[in-house]
C-alpha cells in the first residue's frame, strides 16, 4: 500500500549513500550469517482494494464456534456474553486505556480494576489480589517464583492431571533458577491426588510448593485437596481455581490455600482462536510483596474524597531488576474490566445459578455416552462439575473428534500430550457443557458418538 507507507526505489538507495554502507547486506554484516533469516518473501505491495479482497478471502475460511454444537471446556470456556458486557468494555474511556503503565491512570480505570481484585478477593477468601496477569498458566508460573522466595527447597509439585501446556509453561518459569516441577500421581480410578507421595515428598524436605487445581485437569472435584494444607505445614500451598466453580464451592483460602491463581477468560472474553486470556492472583497478606504485577489501592483525595492509586508495583518497569517480582509480567485491563462487568452483570446468584445448570447438562450428556459400547463416561469415579473426562477404548479421540467436527459437533478436547517426548496415554477427551447448547445438542452429540461406537471406531 505504497501511499501509506513510502517506499520509493531512490530512498532506499539515499539513506545506504548517507550512512555510507554500499547495501542493505553490509548494513547487516556483523549478523553472523547462520542467525539471519533472509528475505522474507511476501512480494511486491499491493493496492487497498487487492489486500481487503485477499482478507475477505481468508475470513471466509473461518468456522466460528456458533456454527457449532460447542463442548469445548479446559482453560479455554465457550460462554455466552451478555450485551452489556461489550457496550460497557468498548466505551472509548476504558478501550484506549489499555492497561496502566503509569500512576496517572485515570481513577476510572483504577476503581474498575478496584473492584475485579475485590471480587477475586471474595470468591477466593484470601486477603489481596492484583490487577491480573497475562493467563492462567503464567499466573501458576508467578505462584511457583513466589512459592520459591517464600519456602526453600528445589521441587514444586503439581497433579499429573494438570493440561500439558501449562506444565510446560510451569517448566519454563522453573528452568531459570534451576528447579523442578515433578507431577503428582493420581489414583487411576477417582483421578484424585495421590496424598501418599506427597506426605513422602514433604518428608524429604526439599518440597518448596505444591500446586492443586479445583476442579482437576480430568474435570472432577478432589476431596483431597481439602487436606493438603495439613500435610504441607508453612510449604505454601497454590491452588488453580475455576472461577465459575468458586461461586459454588468452598473459598480455597477457607481450607489453607496461601495462593490462589485462575484462569479468567470465561467471565465474557471470547475464546478468539485462545486468546486473549485474563490471569487471576490472590494471595495471603503474608505474602503480598512477594506477589508480581501491580495492586491498585483504595485512599481518599487532599478533599477527603474516594479515590484509587497504583499502591504496590513490583514490575521491573516501575523498580529496580534485581528487586522485581517478575520482569516479564504484566496485567490485561481490559480484560479484567470485562471479567468484573460480566460477574457483576450475572451477579452472584446468576453464577452459581449458571454453574448448576451446566453440571447438570454435563450429568445428561456422561449418562447418554456411558451407554455406548467403546465409550467409558465419565472415566473417573469422583463428583465433578460442568466438565468431565471420556475415555474411548477403540479407535483415536482425534478420529472421534474428527467425526463430531463434521456432524457440526466441537465434542471437546483430546488430553493427549502432542511432544514427541511424551509417553503414550491413553484416548481421552475432556468433555464440558456450555450454556450455548440444550437438549437438542446433547442428543446430536449422542446420535453421533453411537455412530462412531457402530462403525468400529472409525472417522
Amino acid at each position: 500500500m505504497p501511499r501509506w507507507i513510502s517506499d520509493e526505489p531512490g530512498e532506499e538507495a539515499a539513506l545506504l549513500e548517507a550512512l555510507g554502507i554500499p547495501s542493505t547486506d553490509a548494513l547487516f554484516a556483523d549478523v553472523p550469517k547462520k542467525a539471519r533469516i533472509g528475505r522474507l518473501g511476501i512480494g511486491a505491495g499491493r493496492d487497498e482494494p487487492e489486500v481487503v479482497r485477499e482478507i475477505d478471502r481468508l475470513l471466509d475460511r473461518n468456522r466460528p464456534t456458533g456454527r457449532f454444537a460447542t463442548f469445548l471446556g479446559g482453560r479455554v470456556a465457550c460462554r455466552y456474553t451478555p450485551a452489556a458486557v461489550d457496550a460497557i468494555v468498548s466505551r472509548s474511556e476504558f478501550y484506549t486505556s489499555y492497561t496502566p503503565y503509569e500512576p496517572e491512570a485515570s481513577q476510572g480505570m483504577l476503581r474498575a480494576l478496584f473492584e475485579f481484585q475485590s471480587l477475586w478477593i471474595e470468591l477466593t477468601g484470601l486477603d489481596v489480589a492484583n490487577a491480573s496477569l497475562y493467563d492462567g498458566a503464567t499466573a501458576a508460573g508467578e505462584a511457583l517464583l513466589l512459592c520459591r522466595r517464600a519456602h526453600e527447597g528445589r521441587r514444586f509439585l503439581v497433579p499429573a492431571s494438570l493440561p500439558w501446556e501449562e506444565k510446560s509453561v510451569l517448566a519454563n518459569y522453573a528452568s531459570g533458577p534451576g528447579l523442578t516441577v515433578e507431577e503428582i500421581p493420581y489414583d487411576a480410578r477417582t483421578g484424585r491426588l495421590d496424598l501418599e507421595f506427597v506426605r513422602g515428598a514433604v518428608a524429604a524436605q526439599d518440597v518448596f510448593g505444591v500446586l492443586a487445581d479445583v476442579p482437576n485437569g480430568f474435570g472432577h472435584l478432589d476431596e483431597g485437596v481439602l487436606d493438603l494444607k495439613s500435610m504441607l505445614g508453612d510449604i505454601p500451598l497454590v491452588v488453580e481455581a475455576d472461577p465459575l466453580s468458586l461461586s459454588v464451592l468452598e473459598p480455597p483460602g477457607d481450607y489453607g490455600a496461601d495462593v490462589v491463581v485462575g484462569e479468567g477468560q470465561g467471565f465474557g472474553i471470547a475464546p478468539s482462536f485462545g486468546g486473549p486470556l485474563l490471569g487471576l492472583f490472590a494471595c495471603r497478606k503474608e505474602l503480598m510483596r512477594q506477589a508480581p504485577g501491580r495492586i491498585v489501592g483504595a485512599t481518599v483525595d487532599a478533599e477527603g474524597r474516594p479515590a484509587y492509586a497504583l499502591t504496590l508495583q513490583t514490575r521491573e518497569q516501575h523498580i529496580r531488576r534485581s528487586r522485581a517480582t517478575s520482569n516479564i509480567c504484566t496485567n490485561q485491563s481490559l480484560m479484567a474490566l470485562a471479567f468484573v462487568v460480566y460477574a457483576s452483570v450475572v451477579g452472584p446468584r446468576g453464577l452459581a445459578t449458571l454453574q448448576a445448570s451446566l453440571s447438570e447438562k454435563a450429568r445428561t450428556l456422561a449418562t447418554s455416552l456411558g451407554g455406548i459400547d467403546g465409550i467409558l463416561a465419565p472415566r473417573f469415579d469422583a463428583p465433578y462439575l460442568g466438565e468431565f473426562t471420556v475415555e474411548l477404548s477403540r479407535g483415536t479421540a482425534s478420529a472421534f473428534l474428527e467425526r463430531l467436527r463434521r456432524r457440526r459437533i466441537l465434542g471437546g478436547h483430546s488430553l493427549a500430550d502432542p511432544r514427541p517426548s511424551a509417553a503414550r496415554s491413553p484416548e481421552r477427551i475432556l468433555v464440558a457443557a456450555t450454556d450455548s447448547v440444550g437438549e437438542r445438542e446433547i442428543q446430536r452429540y449422542t446420535a453421533a458418538a453411537r455412530a462412531w461406537a457402530s462403525a468400529g471406531g472409525r472417522a
